[in-house]
């Protein structure tokens, strides 16, 4: 009996140390973004929850600083779940599928901005949208999750998209689009995994979004100014609890709950 519990005592030390070993060498692997020196944070209070708060940090040295304060935003109208980006895949959870209403959850590079007018006040690349640019979110097409000009990819590429880009001329006059920017989820545009995900202006603050983060006028130009490519921004998105477990792992800033709204 002793010489059993002894070697389970020593099956059970030996388990344990191949697990902390394990966590060793994965906290040990550089982080995909690790070079990004602006943040933008969005934080909900649940999975299946379409509003939360979004927070902007710079890098100062090793230490997230936040810039600014908190901030209302909506997500997709039925929540979020785990996206495609920079961050290792995540399964405690739903995962984002095409046409779910959820919002991609995780890390991902801040793309492109783009807008109905012809300039934008912003250092990021920038692209002034037209009456034949469309995101393509069928997943049969060969341009799957990209925007493109249907005048140069041709008719039968962006047959069945329901992504104009200038809502204006295409949806009754729609201001969402008006100025925004691409969140790089699904680069790699995976088949059925989702597309067309951005930063976008919100209808209210009530209304969630087929997907995409929404939010103020003020709130998108002030970040369309702050943001700098050379800063390598990216955008994270996570539910509290995950944020909370996440956080030490993926180098994640505070929250400071006082400026909360």
């Amino acid at each position: 009996m002793l010489f059993l519990s002894s070697l389970r005592w020593r099956a059970a030390l030996l388990t344990t140390l191949i697990a902390l070993g394990g966590q060793a060498f994965a906290a040990s692997q550089p982080l995909a973004w690790q070079a990004a020196r602006q943040m933008v944070l969005v934080t909900v209070d649940g999975w299946n929850v379409d509003h939360g708060e979004l927070r902007t940090y710079a890098l100062k040295g090793s230490q997230w600083t936040e810039v600014g304060d908190a901030v209302p935003v909506v997500i997709g109208k039925n929540g979020a779940a785990w996206g495609v980006g920079l961050s290792q895949a995540q399964h405690d959870g739903p995962i984002k599928r095409e046409g779910d209403n959820r919002s991609p959850a995780g890390v991902f590079g801040i793309g492109e901005v783009f807008g109905y007018a012809a300039t934008a006040d912003t250092a990021m690349p920038y692209r002034a949208l037209t009456a034949t640019d469309y995101c393509v979110d069928v997943s049969t097409s060969p341009q799957y999750n990209r925007i493109v000009d249907e005048k140069v990819v041709g008719k039968a590429v962006v047959k069945g998209s329901t992504e104009p880009m200038r809502r204006d001329l295409h949806a009754n006059g729609d201001q969402a689009y008006r100025e925004g920017f691409v969140i790089e989820h699904n680069p790699q545009a995976k088949p059925l995994v989702g597309s067309c995900i951005f930063a976008h202006l919100w209808k209210s603050s009530h209304t969630g979004t087929a997907g995409c983060t929404a939010m103020t006028p003020t709130v998108m130009n002030r970040l369309l100014a702050w943001l700098k490519p050379e800063q390598d921004p990216v955008f994270v998105l996570l539910p509290r609890s995950e944020w909370q477990r996440l956080q030490k792992a993926w180098q994640l800033p505070s929250i400071n709950e006082s400026d909360s709204h």
